[in-house]
């Protein structure tokens, strides 16, 4: 791809100025004394609706190549467990609360009572909230009830997704977005 349109800036403007050059096209070819023909007005529509449908499909191309949708694999397997597997974490009771500070991670998951809870192994991925691309999976380690990792984070909006395995086998998952630090600045 040509440096020019790996920046979005320079793509928009070239954009830009081949819309306004399309509509302002009519202007300029019917201003002067000429006479208004089939084929001059055949050329002014051909020209606004297919720069219409260029810029619809370099949007929608940079659009589904930044986030393809897809949350899981197979989303009508994931929903015969959802309910299950919801259930079984309600019971847990478990909480988690992320923050993160001067690049460092720390996750508290608690119980009902607010006590440190039993968790087995935590699995972390942190992301954009659009793209996977910049996802890191940090190793966390225990330290008295808080899981921390170091962490350092680019500026921007940051997700959570955790997976902390119980006693028992039941899998704990949270997706946390809006916690302390999740905005990290430049």
């Amino acid at each position: 791809m040509p440096a020019a349109f790996s920046n979005p800036l320079p793509l928009s403007l070239l954009l830009v100025l081949a819309i306004s050059a399309v509509f302002f096209a009519p202007f300029l070819l019917f201003g002067g004394h000429r006479p208004v023909t089939g084929r001059a007005i055949l050329a002014v529509f051909l020209s606004l609706f297919g720069t219409i449908l260029c810029v619809n499909i370099v949007m929608a191309t940079k659009a589904v190549r930044s986030f393809p949708g897809l949350e899981v694999a197979n989303s009508y397997v994931a929903s015969q467990n959802f309910d299950r597997e919801r259930s079984a974490q309600q019971a847990l009771g478990w909480r988690a609360e992320p923050s993160y500070r001067h690049g460092v991670l720390s996750v508290k998951i608690s119980n009902a009572q607010g006590l440190p809870a039993p968790v087995q192994a935590l699995r972390v991925t942190v992301s954009r909230p659009t793209q996977r691309r910049d996802d890191i999976a940090p190793t966390m380690r225990n330290a008295g009830g808080i899981w921390l990792a170091d962490l350092p984070l680019p500026p921007g909006a940051w997700v959570l997704h955790l997976e902390a395995d119980a006693p028992d086998g039941t899998v704990f998952r949270q997706r946390l977005s809006h916690y302390p630090g999740s905005m990290v600045r430049g």
